[in-house]
């Protein structure tokens, strides 16, 4: 007969297993729907086309930062107070919906009156512009649904219905993928035609979370009220991680843009644009283990549990640990192959930059992995100074320092083993405040 403690330990893992497995599959049809657009851009627009889309990539990146920020760490939060029977777990939901509909009017006025100058800003120059301005119009004027989409996520997901937050973020990229297709090349409408899939689609995610409301297991509530800052606040502490983790990727971005235009030129930048694009896929893998870790660490936390806390993270470090092996080899040694099929113009220089970028820029999993799930650990379990220590480090601090030294120490070589070198040292400094989190 099994003992209370080995029912637990078995209830742990099957409760793992099923929210990690769910939520990564959820975060690969997120990721998948990046990939076509990267796709079916080089197969319309050349390299031209990548280099727009990889050059305003951080705007995109800063709006998932946003929403993915209040939506976690509201959800985090009401996930707490639930467990505590808190009567205030309840506000954290409107407020979400009500504030970043204020934040989002800053990007919908930038994208209506400004899309032009801001491609230029990132870089662009009179043969990208024209391309990636049509793009970033459309995506920013549906900034509120973007952010949104995370917000019914997270929070369907934290109320115990994380299959339904699956099929939801599934169903979003599939309607992506088939829309790409159909603006761009039946209906020839062009980066234009990406940036309007890519906009609808996060209704169709709204839409399908939207039936966990006419559930009996639904706890979730929304009633008017006047948006809190302070409500607010808890949130954005809680979802610091969640906010680096994509904003990352948006600063790297940046910053490799700018150093690869130097070194390299546009079709450096296309091959970077192969690259990130490549690796957000991989990212959704950690992601997905993070996110999927998230609500059982706040609920076992919220009940004082810490050893169902301490035993979801060994879980969730060891999970990531094995998919960066498997990631590593698989970019090693394929390559060649990854890079093929986004180099529709089979352009030698690009292909031979993306080839080396490919197989440098991955070796830096080995530790992201460790990376995104301990911030997410840490944010979980309310640990919210050292989940901003960490994540400061991670997405700003190390990446650039570590950029802008190997680049002008290597050039191009650098600028990709940057990211390895800056997640091993956020690495190091994860190590030790997750030991110093006394959980």
């Amino acid at each position: 007969m099994k003992t209370q403690s080995a029912i637990e330990k078995v209830n742990v893992e099957n409760k793992f297993i099923k929210y990690v497995s769910q939520n990564i599959l959820g975060m690969l049809g997120m990721s998948a729907y990046i990939l076509a657009d990267t796709f079916f851009i080089s197969q319309a627009e050349g390299a031209r086309g990548i280099a727009a889309l990889n050059l305003v990539l951080p705007v995109y990146s800063l709006i998932f930062a946003i929403g993915s920020m209040i939506a976690v760490g509201a959800a985090t939060k009401f996930n707490i107070q639930r467990a505590r029977k808190e009567k205030d777990a309840d506000d954290y939901f409107p407020n979400a919906i009500l504030w970043t509909l204020l934040i989002s009017i800053i990007f919908m006025v930038v994208g209506f009156f400004g899309a032009e100058e801001l491609v230029a800003f990132l870089g662009g120059d009179e043969e990208i512009v024209p391309v990636g301005a049509s793009y970033t119009r459309i995506f920013l004027l549906f900034t509120p649904v973007f952010m949104w989409n995370y917000i019914f996520s997270a929070f369907v997901r934290n109320d115990k219905n994380p299959a339904l937050a699956m099929v939801a973020t599934l169903s979003s990229s599939i309607f992506n993928i088939i829309m790409d297709y159909v603006l761009m090349f039946p209906l020839k409408l062009g980066m234009a035609g990406a940036a309007l899939a890519t906009a609808f689609s996060p209704v169709v995610g709204i839409l399908v979370c939207s039936i966990h409301f006419l559930t009996k297991k639904n706890t979730i509530r929304y009633r008017l009220l006047v948006p809190s800052m302070k409500k607010l606040m808890q949130s954005c502490q809680l979802g610091v991680a969640a906010f680096v983790g994509e904003i990352s990727s948006g600063v790297t971005t940046v910053v490799f843009n700018f150093l690869i235009l130097e070194i390299a030129g546009n079709e450096g930048v296309a091959a970077y644009g192969i690259v990130a694009n490549t690796a957000i896929v991989a990212t959704a893998f950690y992601n997905g283990v993070s996110q999927g870790s998230q609500p059982l660490i706040s609920d076992y936390h919220g009940k004082g549990d810490h050893k169902a806390v301490r035993k979801t993270l060994k879980l969730a470090v060891i999970t990531s640990l094995i998919l960066s092996v498997v990631i590593i080899v698989i970019t090693n040694l394929w390559a060649d192959i990854i890079v093929e099929i986004f180099n529709s113009e089979r352009n030698m220089r690009l292909a031979a930059y993306a080839v080396e970028g490919v197989k440098l820029y991955f070796v830096g999993f080995l530790f992201a992995g460790y990376n995104i799930v301990g911030a997410g650990y840490l944010s979980a379990a309310e640990s919210a100074g050292w989940a901003f220590v960490t994540s400061i480090l991670r997405g700003f601090v190390a990446i650039i320092i570590c950029a802008f030294v190997f680049a002008m120490l290597w050039g191009m070589t650098g600028v990709w083993l940057a990211f390895a070198a800056a997640e091993l040292i956020t690495a190091v400094v994860m190590v030790v405040a997750i030991l110093k989190s006394k959980i």
